[in-house]
């Protein structure tokens, strides 16, 4: 029997190094600047993750699309017809249509390789977040666990995936009809960032207001120190729409703090990226229940 292949969407947002690694399918999402549409690959290919940020500072409003059903169909097929099962852990149903395609496209092919196993698991996560749950799941594969077992991890694990960001440009959130004109032109003024965090429907939700970038970054850590499982032996995932200089300061707190051994830092993409503006920064980590 062959090895499973773990299959996900560019929406988890980790180096394309370690999804090669990892020996992930990644089937990318797309975004659309001006009039030409990217695929939202892992390396940058179509657009690279500076220009895209340049871009959106320069005032350019993108807009994205979920992977179709065709897309995933056509990425599934040949694995089946090798005789491989897959395991397809995508993008959070409560921000994107995505999850729903795969669903559609596993039932399909199916009925066309009856004898072979198509599991689709909703991560109700995003970006880092769904990176870290894909990360866990292809350590268990990697450790010797079979299909099943690393399914039921799967189902498992996903409540206890927790994601906290802050977001650095009020006036994009204003401009995606996020937050009021009122909202982005007081918090301007007074320096206020959002912090938030993905809640247990795969959603984004707005939990304090920081004054000022540093406290917003701090403040993530707390929220980190209250709810992280093992942060000092778990994985931690660290993603930056193009302020990496502040994310390695994220990430030298967080080691200063918990003695955390293993935290992978990567871009923001451009799907994600398109929803939050330049400067957003997240932590992402094993805990309790969102």
């Amino acid at each position: 029997m062959k090895e499973f292949c773990i299959m996900t969407d560019s929406s988890c947002d980790m180096t394309a190094e370690l999804a090669e690694e990892l020996r992930l399918l990644v089937v990318p999402l797309s975004v659309r600047m001006g009039q030409k549409t990217y695929r939202n690959y892992l390396d940058g290919r179509e657009i690279g993750f500076k220009e895209f940020y340049d871009r959106v500072r320069g005032g350019e409003m993108p807009t994205t699309s979920a992977v179709s059903v065709g897309d995933f169909e056509a990425a599934m097929r040949p694995l089946l017809r090798e005789g491989r099962d897959i395991l397809c852990l995508a993008f959070s149903s409560g921000l994107s249509t995505t999850y729903q395609s795969a669903v559609i496209a596993a039932e399909h092919l199916r009925e066309e390789y009856p004898e072979r196993r198509a599991e689709v698991i909703d991560s109700l996560s995003a970006s880092g977040g769904q990176g870290l749950f894909v990360y866990l799941c292809a350590k268990e594969r990697d450790a010797g666990k079979s299909f099943e077992e690393v399914c039921a991890f799967a189902k498992k694990t996903v409540p206890y995936m927790c994601h906290w960001f802050t977001v650095d440009d009020l006036d994009h959130l204003k401009r995606g009809g996020r937050i009021s004109a009122a909202t982005a032109l007081f918090g301007g003024m007074l320096s206020i960032k959002p912090v938030m965090h993905v809640d247990d429907a795969g959603k984004l939700v707005n939990v304090e207001k920081a004054r000022g970038r540093k406290a917003a970054i701090l403040s993530l850590i707390d929220h980190m120190g209250a709810a992280a499982r093992d942060p000092a032996n778990d994985p931690v995932f660290i993603t930056h729409g193009d302020c990496p200089d502040e994310a390695e300061f994220l990430a030298d707190e967080i080691r200063r703090r918990f003695g955390t051994k293993q935290i992978f830092i990567s871009y923001v993409g451009p799907v994600i990226g398109s929803h939050t503006g330049a400067g957003v920064l997240t932590v992402f980590f094993v805990g309790g229940p969102r």
